[in-house]
């Protein structure tokens, strides 16, 4: 697929949010509030700014999740911490593993691109996705990078909310998701389905399902209608995404120009320890500068 303007943006803000989940720092401050083990201080963080939601509302919300495996975490993280705490948690890792992993970024230009995605995300302020709205009520904080993690994080769930609109109005369930995607990516398996809690004879039932609409053949490969069925999904995310991205057009490239070293940070790469694996869970490509 030729890459959009509104799927560029999401490959410059996606790893910068992606901070709170791979970062260890991040986990660190996560037990510490009292949310011990990955998966407690991900869905608190993530879940946090909805308030003390349930599990049924995260399994609709997050989608991609078989819902015993949310089951495990929620509601009990919430009595191990408030959403309140965990909001302060997700701040606070993200700020110390910004200090150990993203070094030498002017203040000025991170503050310039906080901003930048600030009239981003305010220009779609009445756009009532509940996961986009629930992170854009929450006060913005004022130290620069925070800033720009925090409006980055507005704006992917934004476009989150939205792919799920796109994979609803195409009858595409969350393991049926995961399948067509790695089919039409070549992903290995191992990228994704460990993370999600969805059993062998699940991901057996979402080929099963695909083979029957012909977009996987026989043995597991995309087929063309499954192409353009997963390629027409990502065209109506990109549409639903168009709102804040026009409204910062001018500025991509700016946006992009100073995000770039914070992205070179962020990657692992053979001569960057980095903390952002590609390829990921997110299913975000690796930034191209050029």
């Amino acid at each position: 697929m030729t890459e959009s303007p509104e799927r560029h943006f999401w490959t410059l803000i996606e790893p910068i949010h992606a901070i709170t989940y791979f970062a260890p720092e991040c986990q660190e401050v996560f037990e510490t509030a009292g949310l011990k083990g990955f998966w407690r201080g991900y869905f608190g963080g993530r879940a946090a700014p909805l308030g003390a939601a349930e599990a049924g509302s995260i399994v609709a919300l997050f989608f991609g999740f078989h819902q015993d495996f949310v089951a495990r975490a929620v509601p009990d993280i919430w009595q191990r911490c408030s959403p309140a705490d965990a909001l302060g948690a997700r701040l606070a890792g993200v700020d110390a593993a910004w200090s150990v992993h993203v070094d030498r970024v002017d203040k000025m230009q991170l503050k310039r691109a906080a901003f930048i995605l600030r009239v981003a995300a305010e220009s779609a302020a009445d756009d009532r996705r509940p996961m986009f709205q629930a992170n854009l009520a929450l006060d913005a904080p004022t130290e620069p990078h925070l800033a720009l993690w925090h409006w980055a994080t507005v704006l992917r769930e934004h476009r989150g909310d939205g792919h799920l609109i796109a994979l609803g109005a195409h009858g595409i369930g969350p393991c049926d998701a995961h399948v067509l995607r790695l089919a039409r990516t070549g992903d290995a398996v191992e990228t994704l389905k460990p993370f999600r809690g969805w059993s062998d004879d699940d991901w057996i039932a979402a080929i099963g399902r695909l083979f029957n609409r012909g977009a996987i053949d026989e043995l597991g490969a995309i087929t063309e209608d499954g192409v353009a069925l997963h390629d027409t999904v990502e065209a109506l995310t990109d549409e639903l995404a168009r709102q804040p991205v026009s409204a910062i057009q001018s500025e991509l490239a700016e946006l992009a120009h100073i995000v770039s070293p914070v992205l070179r940070n962020l990657t692992i790469a053979p001569r960057s320890p980095g903390v952002i694996p590609y390829p990921n869970p997110m299913g975000v490509e690796r930034f191209d500068p050029s």
